[in-house]
């Protein structure tokens, strides 16, 4: 029988945790703070799950450097449930937006003061004709992203900006030049996913033609960092909304953050109404997808899982002690353990074959294949098989795809990461 120690996880996600996260998270499910009850046992109205919260609210804004003028959700329904989230959210601010507009040029300043047919015939105008989507589409997540819009808001409003198979033969692998992009005016949003596991294409950087201007203004734009958050450091300023589910970096499936600009939440941008948003055809947000409802009850709206916002508090003060520099300390070992394995692969161009351009490999999730004596399939086999024998498993690709996916997620050590490397070498002399 296998033994924790004797294993490293290369899986995609969920991802492996930090033995001391578990052991804590294990004592604290059967006794929380000697209370003489687990942590899944206790109200989340309680002090235990506000303080638990805060907290890990608190070394989340430390470890990113997120400003004051963002607010921190936790929530439920994984990265799926965000690709809705943030179409209801950020149509509905559209709206809020585009009728503050329409009410000044009526000459009134409140809502109920307007001839209310002139203002929702104005607002179905605006709707009809300038309502757009904007989705940078280079893999399969952000790929389902845009289905989802294309499905809630009708293909009209959605716009595919970019397509990444469209500049390699078909197929994800490569990130078009932003100059190419063909974004939207005034976009409700642009979305990206910023690691795409799937494939294993990652965006070297924040894209420059999405920077906000010098006074502030600029796309609304989102990012999907479910895979690769925590892993580098980000430019909170430049997004509107980033959202991340926690299985990956964070902590074990069950709870999504979603950091949002408090720009977008009253009492700047309050959402419209149910009823107009019916007069215009538009989607209403769940009542658990409401960013301003979750942001009004501190992530408490309904019963959040408290024990899994607690694994995810631990994991962030594990980081926090381990890199006095936060987020650019978890980069730099990152980067290198990434760049052992793509060196590994590199050194044999005849045995291993690397999916995406170079340009564009990503640090989290190297995905690959092999090939010994003209044979793929065998050589594959033989590769997942002969790893797990001492100890390397989770490799095997997505089954959409195939082929070998070893992530580096920030819970591989850079032994592991050796130990891996060693293992490319022996498996391409062998």
């Amino acid at each position: 029988m296998a033994k924790r120690a004797d294993i490293t996880y290369f899986g995609a996600g969920p991802a492996a945790l930090p033995t001391s996260v578990l052991e804590s998270a294990a004592e604290a499910l059967l006794n929380y703070n000697n209370t003489g009850l687990g942590i899944a046992e206790h109200s989340h109205r309680s002090q235990h799950a506000a303080d638990i919260i805060k907290e890990a609210k608190a070394d989340l804004v430390t470890y990113l450097d997120i400003p004051d003028d963002y607010e921190i959700l936790f929530m439920m329904g994984g990265g799926s449930g965000e690709f809705s989230a943030i179409l209801y959210n950020l149509v509905g601010a559209w709206v809020t937006k585009k009728k503050a507009a329409i009410l000044k040029q009526l000459g009134v300043a409140k809502e109920e003061d307007a001839d209310q047919e002139a203002l929702v015939a104005e607002l179905r105008k605006a709707v009809d004709g300038k309502l757009k989507l904007d989705y940078l589409v280079t893999g399969a997540w952000s790929l389902k992203s845009y289905q989802e819009a294309e499905r809630l808001l009708g293909p009209e409003h959605v716009n595919m900006a970019v397509d990444s198979r469209t500049v390699n033969d078909g197929k994800y692998g490569k990130i078009p030049d932003e100059s190419t992009w063909k974004l939207s005016e005034d976009a409700a949003l642009v979305y990206y996913c910023d690691n795409e596991t799937v494939g294993g294409v990652e965006f070297p950087k924040f894209p420059e033609v999405l920077a906000p201007k010098d006074d502030g203004t600029g796309p609304i734009v989102v990012a999907d960092m479910s895979s690769n958050i925590l892993s580098r450091k980000v430019p909170v300023k430049n997004f509107s909304i980033v959202f991340f589910g926690a299985q990956k970096n964070l902590g074990v499936a069950g709870v999504t953050v979603a950091i949002i600009k408090k720009s977008l939440l009253p009492p700047s941008c309050p959402q419209p109404s149910p009823s107009l948003m019916r007069k215009l055809g538009l989607p209403i947000a769940p009542i658990i997808f409401s960013y301003e409802t979750i942001a009004k009850n501190n992530s408490l709206y309904n019963t959040l899982s408290i024990f899994d916002v607690y694994i995810a508090g631990q994991v962030l003060k594990k980081l926090l002690e381990t890199f006095p520099d936060k987020a650019a300390g978890q980069e730099a070992l990152a980067n290198k353990k990434a760049a052992l394995i793509y060196e590994a692969l590199e050194a044999y161009p005849d045995i291993y074959k690397i999916v995406p351009d170079k340009s564009v490999r990503s640090r989290m999730n190297v995905c690959f294949r092999v090939a010994k004596n003209g044979e793929t399939e065998k050589a594959e086999a033989d590769f997942v098989k002969q790893s797990a024998a001492i100890g390397l498993t989770g490799l095997k690709g997505h089954r959409s795809v195939g082929g070998i996916r070893a992530s580096n997620y920030n819970s591989l050590s850079l032994a592991g990461a050796e130990k891996l490397v060693k293992f490319l070498h022996d498996f391409a002399t062998a």
